[in-house]
């Protein structure tokens, strides 16, 4: 597969026009719209340059149809249409300069937009003004239920509405009115036409689907250190360990990206101890800089800063921040290329250091004090209210680009803001600094669904919450961990994200190494310590999972309409997902054991009583409960246990799930060589066992192993090794485990064919 990182596709094709209409196929299902007497000229989210499609042109007396091999475009007067297969799929309604409205059938469900936070998944009845934030990522693409989304392609701010008159964006800037219809039948043909015009997504670092760490902040190398330390004394897994900001010092030298903090002396044996720990790290930088820094100075020479309010405030410490005393910190103009190098040398530091992965906090980017007329500063591009909601696209791809230019080592980021198209980076996006209430957690089911609607794979939160201070004891700091309240929300939204991409825990004002929640036999820590476990136990399904999402444009999370879109009852289901294409989770997301309130509370709890949770299962196929082996027909409600370290999950008849059950402290400590298959008989299905080398690009030129695996009726296959790698191993053992049944047989497999028989 191709790594591709243009940051803007010029318009290069033909097209047909009628009135003021513009109607551009770029291929067979993919039509982009222009309305206005100037087209824009480029994109920043679209990489694609339209394919040769043949158009079939029928031109009446009042409108003319535009007709490729799979789609129908109608042009009457200035409104357009859209049918395949003589079915009407979506039409417009009046539009003006740059508003477009469109008309929805009644019950037809929506979805997208990015990262939302009301908890809800159905975009039906909503208005949002769509301007990057702190804890919202806006990506102006809906997604219907119906199999086709629409992409409207304005980095302007824009608001969305929903309502009796229909559905509509109109942005505050711009050429044309210009969005793209992108038909796929399904919601997986959508996503795939998404990257199909945007990008592909590129294969992470095996690494990275491990547990990390994070605190804000460790305040010293041997804190950082003592805490990797503490998770291999205990022989608890651990990938990442995460160094959040001020390692620079103080705010007037804010994202230096140097180690300048005097508790930091000696970064460079930090960072060798935390790799010959068989760890990683990764570190935060911001896309804004302090006076003092190399960066800002260069940067200002240019005239590549922005003069707005961001974070921080104030050069001092003190909270809340002295204005008396600014700290001047500016953020810099990803928009004019020579900035985004200028970032990357100053960055290279770090990268030439061993640092493995980069946190890029603040990317929409804060903007504090906020004035309208900021706005309407020049980029070098336009204002920047023409190109506002791109700016995290644009310092993310800077970063990626020039890091494929200096290292093999495959890009690992985390980042708080997106915009259409960034899946192209890799990046991870996580939903910013929520508040640690149970109505935050549910938000992020939700929340992650919609982004990965848009194109967007990679979702993860603060497990836990960013925001835990309500529940410390009074005046005392760093006590949240002992408050049961909170160990309860922690617990439940760490086993959320065990299935999330990314799997990481972070928070201020509370320590949350597993040890600050009790000892080893104790109920909070074991249920901790079991879901870390159980993220390594799925390892090789999650790899495989990702390689799919790489190579076939799959989905992590996946919410249930797109695996079962003929049972109603999961359309607007946002408390349940799937999570690759077997299992379905249904996070415990409310207390069952003490009560949804940010407290200080020393109660005592017996986590040891039964508690029950509802999950509904879709219809259309026979579940499995994974802890349990218990069968269930689907289209049904059932009550399963819920103790304080039970993970409802089920896994559907046809699954095949392999599994590492041996204990390791981080992925490649040993090689997962001996794995369990779990096949769910009930229904035919396949999975492709898929094994790289790991962290470099060698894959892109086919240096990687994948096994197929296969059940129909009564017959399971493990088909011939395709493919091979350096490290790959000949020969391994497989235990294959036929749930309904409970026979399991060992094979030798040396990479040719087996075949068995599930009873």
């Amino acid at each position: 597969m191709k790594r591709i990182l243009v940051i803007a596709a010029m318009l290069v094709s033909a097209s047909v026009a009628a009135q003021n209409v513009k109607v551009e196929f770029y291929t067979p299902t993919t039509v982009r719209i222009v309305k206005g007497d100037k087209a824009p000229e480029g994109s920043y989210a679209v990489t694609a340059s339209p394919e040769e499609v043949k158009v079939k042109v029928s031109r009446g007396k009042n409108s003319t149809i535009y007709m490729s091999s799979r789609l129908a475009v109608t042009v009457k007067g200035d409104q357009v249409s859209f049918a395949v297969n003589g079915r009407d799929i979506l039409r417009e309604k009046e539009s003006s300069a740059l508003s477009q409205t469109f008309v929805l059938d009644p019950d037809e469900a929506i979805y997208g937009l990015g990262i939302l936070q009301d908890g809800a998944l159905s975009l039906r009845g909503k208005k949002r003004y769509m301007i990057q934030g702190n804890t919202e990522d806006f990506v102006s693409i809906v997604h219907s239920v119906k199999g086709y989304a629409i992409f409207w392609d304005n980095t302007s701010p824009t608001t969305f509405e929903d309502n009796a008159d229909g559905m509509s964006f109109t942005s505050e800037v711009g050429d044309a009115i210009d969005y793209y219809f992108i038909y796929g039948g399904s919601a997986d043909g959508v996503i795939a036409g998404i990257r199909q015009l945007t990008g592909e997504v590129p294969m992470l670092p095996k690494w990275s689907y491990g547990f990390m760490q994070s605190r804000e902040r460790y305040k010293s190398s041997a804190e950082l250190l003592g805490a990797l330390h503490g998770y291999r004394e205990r022989n608890i897994p651990l990938d990442c360990i995460i160094q959040d900001w001020q390692y620079w010092g103080n705010n007037y030298q804010w994202n230096a990206m140097e180690f300048l903090n005097e508790d930091f002396r000696r970064p460079q044996a930090m960072i060798d101890e935390i790799h010959a720990q068989g760890a990683h790290m990764m570190i935060s930088i911001w896309a804004s800089f302090g006076p003092m820094t190399k960066p800002y100075r260069e940067l200002d020479a240019k005239g590549l800063l922005f003069n707005f309010s961001t974070w921080p405030q104030s050069g001092l410490s003190d909270w809340p921040p002295r204005r008396d005393y600014p700290s001047g910190v500016r953020p810099y103009n990803p928009y004019v290329a020579e900035a985004r190098d200028i970032y990357w040398k100053h960055l290279l530091r770090l990268e030439n250091m061993g640092i493995d992965a980069w946190w890029m906090d603040s990317t929409e980017p804060d903007h504090l004090d906020f004035k309208d007329s900021d706005l309407d500063v020049e980029t070098g591009v336009g204002s920047f209210r023409k190109v506002r909601n791109a700016f995290p696209l644009l310092s993310v791809s800077g970063v990626v680009e020039n890091q494929l230019k200096v290292s093999d080592r495959r890009p690992m980021i985390l980042t708080r803001s997106a915009w259409a198209g960034q899946q192209r980076t890799g990046a991870n996006t996580w939903s910013g600094d929520v508040q640690s209430t149970w109505d935050d957690f549910r938000h992020q089911i939700p929340a992650g669904l919609g982004f990965a609607l848009t194109g967007n794979p990679n979702f993860n939160s603060d497990c836990g919450g960013f925001f835990p201070s309500g529940y410390n004891k009074p005046g005392v700091t760093q006590t949240c961990s002992q408050n049961p309240l909170f160990q309860e929300l922690y617990v439940r939204w760490l086993q959320y994200g065990l299935f999330c991409p990314m799997m990481r825990s972070h928070g201020e004002s509370s320590r949350r190494e597993i040890w600050e929640f009790g000892e080893q036999g104790t109920p909070v820590y074991d249920a901790i310590e079991k879901t870390i476990r159980l993220r390594y136990k799925l390892m090789p399904y999650i790899y495989s999972t990702a390689w799919e999402v790489s190579s076939q444009n799959g989905t992590f999370q996946r919410a249930l309409f797109m695996d079962f879109k003929n049972d109603r009852n999961v359309w607007n289901l946002e408390s349940e997902f799937m999570f690759g294409r077997n299992i379905l989770v249904a996070p415990v997301n409310k207390a069952l054991f003490t009560r949804e309130k940010r407290e200080w509370s020393e109660e005592s709890v017996d986590w040891s009583v039964q508690k029950e949770f509802q999950v509904y299962l879709p219809a259309g196929c026979k579940w499995y409960e994974m802890s349990t082996g218990k069968k269930y027909n689907g289209g049904a409600s059932v009550m399963v246990s819920a103790g304080l370290s039970d993970i409802p999950m089920f896994a559907r008849a046809g699954s095949i799930l392999p599994l590492y059950e041996k204990d390791i402290n981080y992925i490649g400590e040993k090689p997962m060589d001996d794995l369990t298959i779990l096949v769910y008989d009930g229904a035919n299905g396949e999975f492709t066992l898929y094994e790289d080398e790991g962290d470099n690009h060698n894959y892109e030129n086919g240096r990687y192993s994948t096994i197929k695996m296969t059940l129909k009726g009564n017959n399971f296959t493990i088909g011939d090794r395709k493919g091979r790698f350096d490290g790959m191993s000949e020969t391994r053992k497989f235990k294959v485990c036929f749930v309904g049944s409970g026979r399991t047989v060992e094979v030798d497999y040396k990479g040719r064919a087996v075949s068995l028989f599930v009873r």
